[in-house]
């Protein structure tokens, strides 16, 4: 059982994801062009994406990477929270008529509305509204009771898709909202983001997939084995290159450091931002929302 104490706060949130990239155009013409996301910054070989001044979205490009094989870990999908369900129609049109972009599925999962699509060097992304949090159900074991029920695309649109957003992608607020990876095994998996960094377990499907999250989110990240089971830790690959947590001051990020350092694993800490890897070796970034402010 987890002390209080031991639990991330609850104003905890995911910061902007890292991806490793071979063709750095073709992916900003995708993220930019397709999802509607600002290029923020832009130097030799990386850009920023983000909304409204935020960053979402690091693109790092590396000719020297190849594809990892889809049994590996790694990065299973970023996923963009929208504030509306016509923000997210308007940038799933966008998406869905940008030639690079793979159309993967949508599912209504109880607590969301999501649609998914495969980026040019196929990564995952999941676009989503929240439904109200008074519309959520909990289980009688604490968990959030999430499906995937059926959603017709082609009625969303019809039902949420305005004028405005068919003509182009607005600057609305977009940022990520939780983070799904492919792990080795969940146990393993526990025991870091449970045990060690504080997350709470939302939901769980068996060996198959794990959701956890801080104050009581349908889940921060995601795991699953689906594609992964028993994979080892991960070798330089195009993909996932870094995920954020951001946590609400330094304080918080302090404490974490302290825990992380207590269960014995390696980690970099300057004082304001920590960066330690999980078992499969993914990159985690931990911040605090001042300074990301």
């Amino acid at each position: 059982m987890q002390l209080a104490h031991d639990l991330l706060p609850d104003a905890t949130e995911m910061g902007p994801v890292t991806l490793a990239v071979a063709d750095l155009d073709r992916m900003i013409a995708f993220y930019h062009g397709g999802l509607g996301l600002t290029v923020l910054a832009q130097a030799q070989g990386t850009a920023v994406l983000g909304r409204r001044g935020i960053p979402t979205l690091r693109l790092d490009q590396d000719g020297t990477l190849a594809h990892a094989p889809a049994t590996a870990a790694g990065l299973y999908h970023t996923a963009f929270l929208f504030d509306t369900a016509a923000d997210l129609a308007s940038a799933v049109n966008s998406v869905a008529h940008h030639p690079t972009a793979m159309y993967q599925g949508a599912a209504d999962h109880l607590v969301s509305e999501a649609f998914y699509f495969g980026d040019p060097e196929g990564n995952g992304v999941e676009m989503y509204v929240d439904r109200p949090r008074d519309q959520w159900q909990i289980g009688p074991h604490g968990e959030v009771e999430m499906g995937t029920l059926h959603l017709d695309p082609n009625r969303y649109l019809r039902d949420n898709l305005t004028e405005s957003g068919a003509r182009s992608v607005a600057d609305t607020p977009a940022r990520v909202g939780h983070v799904h990876l492919k792990v080795g095994d969940l146990a393993t998996a526990r025991q870091f983001y449970v045990d060690t960094l504080g997350f709470a377990v939302t939901a769980s499907y068996g060996q198959q997939a794990l959701f956890v999250s801080a104050g009581g989110y349908h889940h921060h990240v995601g795991m699953n084995t689906w594609e992964s089971r028993g994979a080892g830790e991960r070798s330089p690959a195009l993909g996932l290159g870094e995920v954020t947590i951001e946590l609400p001051d330094h304080d918080a990020v302090g404490a974490l450091a302290e825990r992380v350092r207590d269960r014995g694993i390696a980690q970099a800490f300057d004082g304001a931002e920590l960066t330690v890897h999980d078992p499969w070796r993914n990159r985690i970034r931990v911040t605090s929302a001042t300074d990301a402010g």
